[in-house]
């Protein structure tokens, strides 16, 4: 087989596949690209057994043929590269590169040897705008736990409706459901989506003004858009009930400026317990007051800031980094906080800065406050 292609296309290609590919696999085979030639397309594909993605990129070409290329050797010898043409063919035992300034050899596998992506039988199928999938991925993802022993919240749970698509994640110490009214689903699906090939999704799609076409069945999910195909497979499990966990009664309600609100979180939690990230908010009138307190250092820090807020006078602790956090991952001027009681979890939701049918819902656990 031989083809010629623009060294910064492919790179770029590599770049985006090679985010698939783990440190150490237990098959030598997945440390290579697949490259699968036929005429004038090539289609390049990455894999860890769980994700499988490919890329299709024109070159030119009038053989066929399929070759596996080590990812490592092949990504940093086309970084040192200026762009240009490069020429690359098979020979008995390895595969020449040619470029203006010299000639490369590599080694290859055949790529018969690399294993095939999962074909989905008889999926259901969504189109999404790639900006929206985007941004349901980023407004969610950093609150799914890492826990090994509950898989099923290591994840991102997507809940498809013919009204509403929603996507919610949660570690049980914070959550977040980000719900979208003007996209819809044909039929009612559930599905939870595993971290790393969403985080691939989000650096492909920010900015993207593309369609995806996300086909499912119970094991599987198949992102498709531009020339990009993901396939990965699906946590299995049920998914806990978060709506249960939600408050719905929360008579007091905190309405107060995001940024002078995270920027004098971020201040007086560099003196709190190092070990709890304890703040804790006291609410009376108009005033919110900040304070944290690092009894083993003699350390503490208090501040007051102008607030609007309705209900009874109330103390309760937070978790400064998970608070952090979800301010920092909104992008409203002025957010709504609702509570209940110092013992019931604190609801943000963003006030303005939303799309008209974009919903964000956040929820953060309280910590016990010692008194």
């Amino acid at each position: 087989m031989k083809f010629i292609v623009s060294s910064s296309q492919l790179l770029k290609q590599l770049q985006v596949l090679g985010g698939v590919i783990n440190n150490s696999n237990t098959l030598p085979i997945l440390d290579n690209f697949l490259f699968e030639l036929n005429k004038n397309q090539l289609k390049i594909s990455a894999s860890d057994l769980e994700t499988t993605m490919s890329t299709t990129i024109d070159v030119e070409s009038d053989t066929e043929g399929s070759v596996a290329i080590s990812a490592r050797l092949l990504l940093d010898t086309l970084k040192t590269f200026p762009n240009q043409p490069l020429t690359f063919k098979t020979e008995e035992n390895n595969i020449e590169i040619s470029s203006s300034q010299g000639k490369y050899d590599m080694a290859y596998f055949d790529g018969n040897e690399f294993p095939k992506a999962v074909s989905i039988e008889s999926p259901s199928s969504t189109i999404i705008p790639g900006s929206i999938l985007a941004t349901a991925i980023s407004k969610t993802i950093f609150a799914a736990g890492n826990d090994d022993l509950r898989p099923v919240m290591s994840g991102v749970f997507f809940q498809f409706s013919t009204d509403s698509l929603t996507f919610v994640a949660t570690d049980a110490h914070k959550l977040v459901k980000y719900a979208r009214t003007d996209v819809v689903a044909s039929e009612a699906a559930e599905f939870i989506m595993p971290k790393k090939p969403l985080n691939l999704l989000k650096g492909i799609l920010v900015g993207s003004d593309s369609d995806v076409t996300i086909e499912y069945n119970d094991a599987n999910a198949k992102f498709t858009f531009d020339n990009v195909v993901l396939v990965c497979r699906l946590i299995d499990g049920k998914y806990p009930n978060y709506e249960a966990v939600i408050p719905k009664e929360n008579p007091n309600k905190l309405t107060v400026d995001r940024g002078t609100f995270l920027n004098s979180v971020k201040r007086v939690s560099i003196f709190s317990s190092k070990t709890t990230h304890q703040i804790r908010l006291k609410m009376a009138g108009t005033e919110l007051n900040i304070s944290a307190e690092d009894l083993d250092y003699s350390n503490k820090a208090e501040e007051r800031l102008v607030c609007e807020y309705q209900g009874d006078d109330l103390q309760i602790g937070f978790n400064s980094r998970f608070l952090s956090e979800m301010l920092g991952n909104l992008s409203s001027n002025e957010i709504l906080i609702e509570m209940s009681l110092p013992n019931r979890a604190g609801i943000l939701t963003p006030i303005d800065g939303v799309e008209e049918g974009e919903y964000i819902t956040m929820l953060v656990m309280p910590v016990m406050l010692n008194s």
